[in-house]
C-alpha cells in the first residue's frame, strides 16, 4: 500500500523530472529556433579561410558575391593562436557597415564559433568547417568519427605545421585539376602547433541563423562529423559532391549558400 507520504515524494520526483525535461526540451527548441530563423538581409560578407591556405582561396566565391552586390572581404587568418585568429577576424567584422554574413571554410569555423556572436554578424555560414560548442575539446570530438586521411599528410618543422605535396593534392584539393592544386599547394600557409590547442568560449551557433555546406568527399575532414555538427546546430543544410575545397571546385553551390544567408534569394 502506498502511503500519502510516498505519493508526494513520488509526486516531487515527477515533477522535477518533468521539469528538467521540459527545460531540456526548451533549449532544444531556442536552439533550431535560432539556427533556422530567416536572416535579416546582409549586403556584407566576411570570409574566413582555415589551415593549409590563405585568404585567396575565396577568390572564386568572392567574384560572384560581388557580381551579386556584395560588400565581401577576406580576413587574411595569422594561424598562430585562436585568441589571434579570432582577433583579426574581429577587426574586419568591426569595419562592417550593418547585418554581416560571416563565412568559414575548415578551421575557421572556430572562429565563426567564437567571433560570430558579433553584433553586426546576422548568419553563419560553415564551409566544411569545425563547428564546437563552447569549450569543447574538438579534437576529443573528432575521435569518435575515423580519421580522415588527410591528418597522416601532416609535417611539422618546428611548431609549424604544413601539408605534403602528395596529401594536399590527393586529401585536400582532391577534385581541383592537378596543376590549379599545385599552384594552392605552393602558397599554403604554415600554422603553428599552438593553434590547434585553443578552445572556444562561445558557441555563436546556438544564437545566429546558420547554415553548413557538408563536402561528401572530404579527405580532411570526416563528412559525417560534419553532418553531425551541422544536425547538433540546427543549421540549414546542403550536401556538396566535392572535395574538402568545395569553395573552389563548386563556387556556383557555395556562393547561392551565402546569399541564401544574406537574405538574397527568393
Amino acid at each position: 500500500m502506498i502511503k500519502g507520504k510516498d505519493i508526494m515524494i513520488m509526486n516531487r520526483r515527477s515533477f522535477s523530472t518533468a521539469l528538467l525535461a521540459g527545460a531540456a526540451a526548451s533549449l532544444i527548441s531556442t536552439r533550431g529556433m535560432a539556427a533556422n530563423a530567416t536572416p535579416p538581409k546582409a549586403r556584407n560578407v566576411v570570409l574566413v579561410h582555415g589551415l593549409f591556405a590563405d585568404g585567396s582561396c575565396w577568390t572564386e566565391v568572392i567574384a560572384r558575391l560581388q557580381a551579386a552586390g556584395l560588400n565581401t572581404t577576406a580576413v587574411q587568418n595569422p594561424l598562430t593562436t585562436l585568441p589571434e585568429a579570432v582577433a583579426s577576424a574581429q577587426m574586419v567584422l568591426d569595419r562592417q557597415n550593418g547585418p554581416t554574413v560571416f563565412v568559414g571554410h575548415s578551421f575557421s569555423g572556430m572562429i565563426l564559433t567564437e567571433a560570430g556572436v558579433h553584433p553586426k554578424v546576422s548568419a553563419l555560414v560553415y564551409v566544411a568547417a569545425r563547428a564546437p560548442d563552447a569549450g569543447e575539446d574538438y579534437t576529443a570530438l573528432a575521435k569518435k568519427f575515423p580519421t580522415p586521411p588527410a591528418t597522416a599528410g601532416i609535417v611539422f618543422d618546428g611548431d609549424q605545421g604544413r601539408l605534403t605535396e602528395a596529401a594536399f593534392l590527393r586529401d585536400f584539393a582532391g577534385d581541383l585539376p592537378e596543376a590549379k592544386a599545385k599552384v594552392l599547394y605552393a602558397v599554403q600557409e604554415p600554422f603553428h602547433k599552438e593553434l590547434l590547442a585553443g578552445k572556444t568560449t562561445h558557441a555563436a551557433w546556438r544564437e545566429k541563423p546558420s547554415f553548413y555546406a557538408v563536402s561528401t568527399e572530404d579527405r580532411t575532414i570526416n563528412p559525417d562529423l560534419e553532418r553531425f555538427m551541422a544536425k547538433r546546430m540546427g543549421a540549414r543544410t546542403i550536401e556538396v559532391k566535392a572535395s574538402h575545397l568545395s569553395l573552389i571546385s563548386q563556387p556556383d553551390v557555395i556562393s547561392q549558400l551565402i546569399l541564401e544567408a544574406a537574405g538574397q534569394t527568393e
